[in-house]
């Protein structure tokens, strides 16, 4: 790591502490040279490999700006379209892998998607997954309605 004042390649690290984000480390250091400190943060490549076999850093806007078109129209706040992002983001790290299939993205944003907005999710279910016709709409339908009646069914036990 180069001193960021006097260019010199030897620097100390003084302190290391993980970031709130828990995906960065903020290290502390010391330049040999000329003695000053500064800090670093260093986070960890997520790659997506396309179905090409190219490769390229994970994008949160990228998902973002995904999800956003098959909100159209919805009452769907950017904040949601962020913290989305966010728990799509959360979930492909937590696997602790740095190559993810452009496949697993997708999956990865079809739950979140689908507890914030059921037609938004429809929407990109049928882009992502190629619906072909009515019968993929449907059968997509049936198993929200399983879902949202196996949910009732646990918070009516809940209850009683």
């Amino acid at each position: 790591m180069h001193c960021p004042y006097c260019q010199n390649p030897d620097t100390k690290v003084i302190d290391t502490r993980i970031n709130e984000d828990g995906y960065s480390i903020r290290r502390r250091r010391e330049c040999l040279k000329c003695g000053r400190r500064f800090t670093t943060m260093e986070t960890t490549m997520l790659m997506v490999e396309k179905r090409s076999g190219n490769l390229e850093p994970f994008n949160r806007d990228k998902v973002i700006s995904g999800v956003r078109k098959a909100c159209q129209g919805r009452p769907i706040n950017e904040d949601d379209l962020k913290t989305l992002g966010q728990k799509v983001e959360e979930d492909l790290r937590s696997r602790g892998l740095a190559r993810i299939p452009s496949e697993e993205v997708g999956k990865a944003i079809l739950k979140p998607l689908r507890e914030l907005d059921e037609v938004a999710y429809l929407r990109f279910a049928s882009v992502y997954q190629n619906f072909e016709g009515l019968e993929d709409f449907q059968q997509a339908i049936d198993d929200l309605r399983a879902a949202k009646n196996a949910a009732g069914n646990e918070d009516g036990e809940a209850d009683a």
